[in-house]
């Protein structure tokens, strides 16, 4: 990774914003003191490292359950190389796809788009320029972030949409108490279960109708 005078890293190296600190960055490197390198620079600028040795391990912990959602990826590695890891990656489709960096010395045109068709959402070209990871790491975790906003967002309406469908159809209402029964047998008030199923809030008054009955029942 090739260094930058420490003034010039002091000045212009961008702040993680607090919305991004602590995401999980997967490292990928066989080469131990460039990993050790990548490794203590993620956790300088707020990232927490995962690393890896090989291309299979990366692929197995890329494809678990809460796995790191960015990955720098170097191209040159024993068992899989960074770009099988892309492609492996892409192919068994995750349910979170993560955004994946690859480093390599290979700069010709041909190798940079065969990386990006196999994957890779970044190409970096060593030696790395330690800012310019920076800010490539930055906008990562801005595009990993808006996709979980987005994917929340998405979750919202498909819960707001169940909620709905559960008022459409026939409801049953005993005839005499207009009480509700609900998916687990219990019997509700229709504003109680029209609640529960929708975001409707209730204000409770009395009708002119009502109002008159009541009068003349209090004489």
């Amino acid at each position: 990774m090739r260094a930058t005078s420490a003034t010039r890293s002091e000045r212009e190296s961008p702040t993680l914003p607090d919305t991004l600190h602590s995401l999980e960055v997967l490292v990928a490197e066989d080469e131990p003191s460039s990993r050790l390198l990548l490794e203590r620079s993620l956790e300088s600028w707020g990232f927490r490292p995962v690393v890896c040795a090989d291309g299979t391990e990366a692929v197995e912990r890329l494809l678990v359950a809460d796995a790191p959602r960015i990955a720098v990826l170097d191209w040159v590695m024993p068992g899989m190389d960074g770009v099988d890891v892309c492609r492996a990656i892409r192919e068994a489709q995750p349910a979170v796809s993560p955004y994946l960096i690859l480093l390599t010395a290979r700069s010709s045109r041909d190798d940079i788009l065969a990386g990006l068709r196999a994957g890779a959402d970044d190409y970096i070209v060593k030696p790395v320029d330690r800012e310019e990871l920076e800010a490539r790491l930055l906008v990562a975790a801005r595009v990993v972030k808006l996709q979980q906003r987005l994917a929340d967002r998405v979750q919202e309406l498909e819960d707001a949409l169940k909620r709905v469908r559960q008022l459409q159809g026939l409801l049953p209402i005993c005839a005499y108490c207009k009480r509700i029964r609900d998916d687990q047998n219990y019997w509700s008030q229709v504003e109680t279960y029209i609640a529960e199923h929708a975001d409707v809030q209730f204000s409770h008054g009395i009708c002119p109708s009502c109002l008159e009955t009541v009068m003349k029942e209090n004489g």
